[in-house]
């Protein structure tokens, strides 16, 4: 089992901001995500894993450049999922690597990265298996701020908010509601 302040502290200074909102953030994603796969029980869902990768899902954010969150890296923000990805998988994670380059958005399509330009790998960036999808739909109930960062947002913000993205977002994240017992 990996020990995921462990590994956050590798990449961050306990005593920074970005830190703090990481590990808050984590924990209120993965308390969020314990109450989806406690709906799920018939279909196993790792229990373990969801817990460490809730926490370990948004790794990458120190690599861009994002200095409200405390982060001074190169890249733009949409980069932090696969740069989670890579740090996942030099820890030897290899599955929290790819929820970690998984949850951004609602999933990110080969389609999307050339239609958008997006300075991504060219692959898709889409959660296929459960754990990866609870962590997803957990995940946008938060954002990463310093004033709410761990107050949950109600599902008609996050509607809102998501179809800023496209209506074909929209139906694939009320599709991931219905798969996982939540109403929209």
């Amino acid at each position: 089992m990996a020990d995921p302040l462990k590994i956050i502290k590798r990449y961050y200074r306990p005593d920074s901001l970005a830190f703090r909102l990481l590990v808050e953030h984590g924990e209120a994603v993965m308390k969020k995500a314990l109450l989806i796969a406690e709906g799920l029980k018939d279909r196993n869902p790792d229990i373990d894993f969801i817990i460490e990768a809730s926490m370990l899902h948004d790794i990458g954010i120190i690599q861009t450049d994002s200095p409200m969150l405390g982060c001074y890296g190169k890249e733009p923000y949409v980069c932090h999922g696969y740069l989670g990805r890579k740090i996942l998988e030099e820890e030897g994670l290899l599955l929290h690597g790819l929820v970690a380059e998984r949850h951004v958005g609602v999933g990110i399509t080969i389609e999307d990265i050339k239609k958008k330009s997006l300075p991504l790998p060219l692959r898709d960036m889409v959660p296929q298996s459960l754990e990866e999808k609870v962590i997803c739909v957990a995940d946008k109930f938060f954002s990463k701020n310093r004033k709410s960062h761990a107050e949950e947002k109600p599902l008609r913000i996050v509607l809102e908010e998501i179809a800023k993205y496209g209506e074909e977002k929209l139906i694939f994240f009320k599709e991931l509601l219905k798969e996982l017992r939540l109403k929209d």
